[in-house]
């Protein structure tokens, strides 16, 4: 049959015409406070040009190699309803890319978010290590990329976890990998343990729940019978598994490194990040209503707070300690992972700076296909033998491989070095270098020698000459010595921990143990976790034993008193206000000047205003950002009553915010709605006045975090 055959009702129907012909089809750019990865080839190399040469291009729908596309929403078929063929590429291309289009999700930190920014040195790490990211003054561009352990992708960002904090320096000596938690000990001290502790604390796998949660029988069930990780279940019960934000949340290399000088001297250190805003949690009652209410509660907060230009900041610092042969610091084996070094016995020194200041363009390239691993070192910064952190140099290499698909993975642009790389590797799956010439080895003439190798003394990595004890014989052991028995005291440090809290803080504590081992079903594992509570604390253990309806053990020995210490409470005076949101509650009857007013004031401060009221649109000028119906207390850090609506929800709002210790103020009619509430207008945290001395007394309070005097009483 000839073109001129077809039957009528075959013929294809002229394309219709484009809604926008005549017009450039231009694709949307990013927004102000976004930016993407350096545009730089596989290899490293600068590219230039716009960084939007990666996006997509051209007016016309294409397939993936290029040809144009004129329909894409009809398969091609044998007649108008006759079988799909198999000759149809675009078809099989289109649903191929689709169903390959998500990567293997992470086993752990599978629910995360990220940010770029940069990184600042002040200097005082020179002396200790030839790292040239540390030198005065120098400036690193790095990507950071927080998350939770146990949820899965869909979880919420608010539930009971550690969280990770991993930072990637894109230094000019290589990209340098600082992988961390906001806990600095970890459940276990030798990494063949991992997978026990994960699968342990993930949703149990007969009926795969619950999820996000260490409430349940086999989490209690591991760390009760697996009492090195008692430590770090004190740090999951306390507050530091619930910030407020990423933005006021703690950072901890966990490990001790090994600094290399320029004359070879050596140190060893444990990092730190300290938020520039303070430290800072949510109550349990709210992260259970933040959880139903914005499930993104803390991705979405960095990104706003970054999109308003209110970059957050942390001080990087270090712990500085004598490298010594036995690796001890005042009786703590610095090699154990399950031990911290209290600052008041080793200062936290500040070395930089960082600071984030653009979101990224596309969760997938750059948030999900990150990639970090505590391999990934510059010259002066070495690992240590903390058999945690040796099994670590494995095995995140060995997960990034197979999560993104072969070895090439350090070519994607969010990975890719800010320095040339000439690392011989050849082929594998995803390779997009292309390397000329034939020699691929080391040594060759045929490539003249090419590359040659680094400069020992100068830009090599070349690992310091450290002494090892010799071996006795091959052993599975703990890493215990006859000098040593930090690794077998579960107990002291988490009894410090504990006792180094306020009293509102032991209590959240207290109620954070006898909610999980309320939810556990087995009795056997109850009692193991009152032994694990009575070896630490005796009160402790009274509290959660008679609320449980169990009776307390007797020790299994006697306490050992470690010295508090404070700074590992998080109730420390009060911190700047940068990023914190406020409720501006408003009716008909409040005029635009009065809202403005309140508005600057807080703006001035940093805190970002949002304007509420019964409905949404423009009320006398002023935009409506919440509405009753969409609002609730866990998005606000405070609230600012200019109008007192007698609707259930305004009370709902001022009686959740009174009941968590959050600031309230009101100006003129807005009292009514305290008075309503029965709300004391003297109690702490509370400001009746003036639209000025208002905002002002509103801002004092947020600087505290809260009203604690509030909570506490409650408690």
């Amino acid at each position: 049959m000839t073109s001129h055959d077809i039957p009528p009702e075959f013929t294809r129907p002229p394309t219709p015409p484009d809604e926008d012909a005549g017009t450039p089809c231009e694709q949307a750019g990013p927004a102000p406070d976004q930016e993407g990865p350096a545009l730089r080839g596989p290899t490293g190399a600068p590219i230039a040009g716009d960084a939007s040469v990666r996006a997509q291009q051209g007016p016309r729908l294409t397939t993936p190699q290029g040809a144009g596309v004129a329909d894409t929403d009809h398969a091609l078929k044998a007649g108008p309803r006759g079988p799909t063929l198999l000759q149809d590429f675009h078809l099989r291309e289109k649903i191929t890319h689709f169903d390959h289009e998500r990567i293997p999700e992470r086993v752990v930190h599978a629910r995360g978010t990220a940010a770029h920014g940069v990184f600042v040195a002040n200097g005082a790490a020179a002396s200790l290590t030839r790292a040239k990211f540390l030198a005065a003054d120098a400036r690193t561009p790095v990507f950071v990329r927080f998350s939770t352990v146990l949820g899965s992708r869909g979880s919420a960002d608010t539930v009971r976890d550690t969280r990770g904090f991993a930072v990637k320096f894109y230094t000019e000596e290589g990209v340098y990998d600082l992988v961390g938690n906001n806990i600095p000990v970890f459940f276990i001290q030798e990494a063949i343990k991992f997978p026990d502790v994960i699968h342990a604390g993930k949703p149990e796998p007969d009926r795969e729940i619950p999820q996000a949660q260490s409430a349940h029988d086999t989490f209690w069930d591991f760390v009760t019978l697996h009492t090195e990780a008692t430590a770090h279940t004190f740090w999951n019960m306390s507050d530091r598994a619930l910030p407020r934000s990423l933005r006021m949340m703690e950072g901890f290399g966990i490990h001790t490194f090994r600094l290399v000088a320029e004359d070879g001297t050596t140190s060893l250190v444990k990092f730190h990040w300290k938020p520039r805003l303070g430290v800072h949690s949510m109550l349990w009652e709210e992260t259970q209503l933040t959880a139903g209410f914005d499930p993104d509660f803390h991705r979405r907060d960095l990104a706003d707070t970054i999109a308003a230009g209110m970059s957050p900041e942390w001080d990087f610092g270090v712990q500085v300690f004598p490298d010594t042969p036995d690796h001890l610091f005042e009786g703590i084996d610095l090699l154990d992972p399950t031990k911290i070094v209290p600052e008041e016995l080793a200062p936290v020194q500040t070395i930089g700076t960082l600071r984030l200041t653009a979101n990224p363009q596309n969760f997938f390239a750059e948030t999900e296909q990150v990639a970090f691993c505590p391999t990934h070192l510059v010259p002066g910064i070495e690992v240590t033998d903390d058999p945690l952190l040796q099994g670590r140099l494995f095995s995140y290499l060995d997960t990034q491989i197979s999560r993104l698909g072969g070895p090439n993975f350090t070519q994607l642009p969010i990975n890719t070095p800010h320095t040339a790389v000439n690392d011989l590797s050849r082929d594998g799956m995803h390779q997009s270098a292309v390397h000329p010439g034939v020699a691929a080895y080391k040594p060759n003439s045929l490539g003249g020698g090419c590359p040659y190798a680094a400069s020992f003394a100068g830009d090599a990595y070349v690992e310091s000459p450290t002494p090892i004890s010799p071996p006795t014989a091959k052993l599975r052991t703990s890493a215990n010595s006859a000098g040593s028995v930090s690794f077998a005291d579960h107990y002291s440090q988490p009894r410090m921990f504990y006792r180094s809290l306020t009293s509102g803080e032991q209590q959240r504590l207290a109620d954070a143990f006898a909610f999980e081992l309320g939810k556990c079903e087995k009795e056997t594992v109850q009692k193991r976790a009152l032994q694990m509570l009575v070896n630490v604390d005796d009160g402790l253990a009274d509290y959660v034993a008679g609320q449980l309806g169990l009776d307390k053990p007797a020790p299994t020995g006697e306490p050992v008193d470690l010295a508090p210490s404070p700074a590992l409470s998080q109730r420390r005076g009060s911190f700047p206000v940068d990023g914190r949101t406020v409720a501006v509650l408003v009716d008909d009857t409040v005029s635009a000047d009065a809202v403005g007013e309140v508005s600057a004031a807080l703006a001035e401060a940093k805190v970002r205003p949002m304007v509420v009221a019964a409905r949404g649109g423009v009320i006398d000028g002023v935009p409506v950002a919440r509405t009753f119906a969409t609002m609730r207390s866990v998005e606000f850090d405070g609230a600012l009553l200019l109008a007192s609506p007698i609707d259930p929800r305004v009370d709902l709002l001022v009686g959740e915010m009174w009941r968590h210790g959050k600031a309230i103020a009101a100006v003129g009619d807005g009292a009514a709605a305290l008075e309503r509430d029965g709300i004391d207008a003297d109690a702490p945290g509370i400001t009746v006045a003036d639209a000025a001395a208002a905002t002002s007394g509103l801002l004092a309070d947020l600087a505290e975090h809260r009203a604690w005097a509030r909570i506490e009483a409650e408690s």
